[in-house]
């Protein structure tokens, strides 16, 4: 199942499009400022953002901006002005694509659509290289210096997910439902913390620490 953080002030607008995505077997996060979509955003894993470009937080651009620059996640504003400078400035700061309320549901369903078909295609091969640590998703290849890893599908699973959701704090519940239950898997949440210990044995080193614990909370990646 796919999952959408969806911040709009507008709160009729906002049950109404939570209510019509739900129906589309997409899980909902539903935010009304920036700070609660900051919230939702450190805890949970969204695949596409629907954001308002004028919050009563702060301005809906700047968040992009910040999001984009940590995160692959697609974002789609939601927005009363049709205007061209607007949406240059969408575009701008990273925004995938730009629709104009009032807008009809089918034609917000199909924008949904292709930009998660575009992150699908990014993400068919996806590489990560710090100097250090280089991993290679698609071809399940993990270096660290000069050394070839010998890895799990599993530790791949959990370290791209790490890594997808770099300075996210990600749960140990929401790791359980992302990279087990999946599967039909029933774990608890010492298989996490074992196979987070595990991977840090392999992929860390004392001038190299990846995997930062929140203890009671979860886990957080920070380039080494």
């Amino acid at each position: 199942m796919k999952t959408i953080l969806l911040i709009e002030d507008d709160r009729d607008l906002n049950a109404g499009l939570t209510y019509d995505l739900e129906l589309e077997k997409y899980k909902v996060f539903s935010a009304y400022t920036l700070a609660e979509g900051r919230e939702i955003l450190a805890c949970e894993a969204p695949d596409l953002i629907l954001l308002d470009g004028n919050l009563p937080d702060g301005d809906g651009f700047d968040f992009c901006r910040t999001v984009k620059s940590k995160h692959d996640i697609p974002v789609i504003f939601l927005t009363a002005r049709d205007m061209e400078q607007e949406e240059m400035q969408g575009f701008d700061c990273g925004a995938d694509d730009y629709i104009t309320k009032p807008f009809k549901m089918p034609i917000l369903h199909r924008r949904i659509q292709a930009a998660l078909r575009k992150t699908g295609a990014r993400e068919e091969r996806s590489l990560y290289d710090d100097g250090f640590l280089r991993i290679d998703f698609d071809q399940m290849i993990a270096v660290r210096g000069e050394e070839t890893l010998m890895m799990t599908p599993t530790e791949f699973k959990l370290l791209r997910l790490l890594i997808v959701n770099a300075d996210n704090v990600l749960t140990k519940r929401l790791l359980l439902e992302k990279i087990w239950d999946q599967s039909g898997n029933f774990v608890d949440e010492h298989t996490v913390a074992v196979n987070i210990n595990r991977l840090r044995k392999k992929i860390e080193a004392p001038e190299h620490v990846y995997i930062k614990t929140l203890y009671g909370v979860g886990y957080q990646w920070k380039n080494g």
